[in-house]
């Protein structure tokens, strides 16, 4: 886990802050949690948004590493990344 102390750590904390700088992401990160996996095409659903908006959503937080995505035939499942959600925790806590 980075260290807070680190520029590598700060870098790290932005990041994640960035992914979660849309209430779109924060609703889906939410959703996910509550559901620990879910389908893409479920999600627009829920949150009453464009599928293409949701998958660009999607992408910022998986490209976070915050969740995590498998493709399974024609669709894509997506979960919470539990250990990043756990770091960044820590680090906002050590803030």
């Amino acid at each position: 886990m980075a260290q807070l102390t680190t520029p590598a750590g700060e870098q790290h904390l932005a990041n994640l802050c960035k992914a979660l700088g849309h209430p779109a992401r924060v609703r889906i990160l939410r959703i996910l949690l509550e559901h620990d996996v879910c389908v893409a095409g479920e999600l627009a659903d829920q949150i009453d948004l464009a599928q293409s908006t949701v998958s660009q959503h999607l992408k910022i937080l998986k490209e976070s590493g915050l969740i995590k995505g498998e493709i399974d035939g024609p669709r894509r499942c997506y979960c919470v990344n539990r250990t990043i959600l756990a770091e960044l925790k820590t680090l906002i806590h050590k803030l």
